[in-house]
Formats: C-alpha cells, structure tokens, sequence
C-alpha cells in the first residue's frame, strides 16, 4: 500500500478533501482524518457520532476509544486518541488507528486484533512526526492508501488541488521553525553546523522514525551503522557519523520535551 497525505489548514477543507478522495473510489478503510482538539471539543463531537457500522461502508465496527483520557466511545468509526508530544486527536477508522498506535497510543487487545487484520501495512513511519507538527499547530492530516502508482499520482494532485500542502514542504517547514535555535545549540559545542547541517538533521529525524523513539543510539546500533553505511556510501567526503549521531541524540531531547509539555496540558 502507498500512503498519499496532505496537510490542511483547517478542518473544514479537510473534509471536504476526503469526501472528493472517497469519490474517486478509495476504500473507506483506506482513508482517515487527523484532527486536533480539546477535551471539550472532541466529547462535543463524539455525542454527534452514529456507533453503527452503516455510516461509511468498508469500515465494518471499526474501533472507536479514548486512549490515555477520560472517556470512551466504542462500535464506532472515530478514534480518540491521546499521542505522546500532541495531546488528544481523532481519527477515523482503521488506518487512523493504525497511524495513532504507530505514533505512540496504547490501544486495547480487540482492537489490536481489528488492526491486525485491517491491511494497514506500507505506513510510512518517518512521516508520522509531521502528522504530529501539523496537529500540534492546530491544522487538519488527510490520509489514503492506494495499492498502484498512478492512482497515488492521482490521489496527490487531487490533495494539491483541495488545498493541501504536501508532506514533504510540511517537512521542510518544520526544521525551519527549528533550525535558528538547532544552530545555536550546535555551534556551542564547537562544530560548524551549515557544514554539518544535512547530517545533523538526518539524525534528528532518524531519532522522531515512530520505531526509534525513546530509544537510545547504542539501543539501536545495528539499524544506525546501517544507516550511517548508506549514507557515508553517498557521501564519501563528508564526516557523517559525528554530526549524524549528535543529531539522534537532540532528537530524542526534543522529542521527549514534546511529551511532558503534552502531559502538563
């Protein structure tokens, strides 16, 4: 499965995003909305929600719960969810839930076993932290799974033409709103950060990949030499491995600072 995404400014043209991807075809199953909220905000929203499986066909009784709140809504199509470093979204169906638990929710053993056998497969984990920068900042994740090239093509330029800012310019709009004060920290220590920037950021990023997090380098040392193989192969002049590694480790600083700041909210 490929995953076709889109950041939205607000919810609203969100919606509507999804109802024109729906149109073209694409299984309910294989389409969620992540949005933001408050406590407030998604208990209103939930007294709103049909709880049968007729709502949106090919979501079957998909499951609906708070994970880490206060309350539960469950035989429906939304998920509540409280993400380490977000705070509280929802999202619908099985491919929200799946994006959810990658991102560090704890769902419950049924639901598990709905997920398990939910042909959710093809997440693209590297790109769950910019999911979760858009919702931090109060704007609106379509997602879809498509099976063929042409039809991901399709689905990207449809996104485009609704409003969508693709994940990618998502991406880059994230480390600028970090890397003033990225640079500051780094130049401290001594190193020359626009020299080491590009590896610098690939740790970084590496450290916020939903399988890595909260997980030291030495941890994870296999995967990161590999990691640091590849890239020292595509660049055989630069030192990778001193900024690559300082990289991973603010990583896991930032990320870590992004959940107790959630906590305290």
């Amino acid at each position: 499965m490929e995953i076709v995404s889109g950041v939205f400014q607000t919810k609203s043209e969100a919606e509507h995003a999804v109802e024109e991807v729906r149109a073209t075809g694409v299984p309910a199953d294989k389409i969620t909305l992540l949005t933001p909220g408050s406590t407030d905000q998604i208990n209103t929203e939930l007294q709103s929600i049909p709880v049968d499986s007729t709502e949106q066909p090919g979501m079957g009784k998909a499951v609906g719960a708070v994970l880490g709140a206060a309350a539960g809504l469950t035989g429906s199509s939304l998920l509540v969810a409280f993400i380490p470093g977000v705070g509280l979204i929802t999202a619908a169906g099985m491919l929200g839930m799946a994006i959810a638990t990658a991102a560090g929710a704890t769902i419950g053993a049924s639901a598990g076993a709905n997920l398990e056998d939910s042909g959710t497969d093809g997440l693209p984990q590297d790109e769950i932290f910019v999911y979760e920068d858009a919702l931090r900042k109060g704007r609106s994740v379509v997602v879809a799974g498509v099976e063929e090239d042409s039809s991901a093509s399709l689905l990207r330029d449809l996104l485009k033409a609704e409003g969508a800012e693709a994940i990618d310019a998502a991406r880059d709009q994230w480390w600028i709103g970090l890397r003033s004060s990225e640079e500051e920290r780094y130049t401290k220590s001594g190193r020359n950060f626009r020299q080491d920037e590009k590896f610098y950021r690939m740790g970084f990023e590496a450290a916020l990949h939903a399988r890595n997090r909260c997980r030291e380098f030495d941890q994870i040392s296999a995967e990161m030499d590999a990691v640091l193989e590849d890239i020292e192969q595509q660049y055989p002049n630069d030192e990778v491995e001193e900024p690559f590694t300082r990289g991973y480790q603010r990583g896991r600083e930032y990320y870590q600072q992004l959940c107790e700041e959630s906590k305290a909210a």
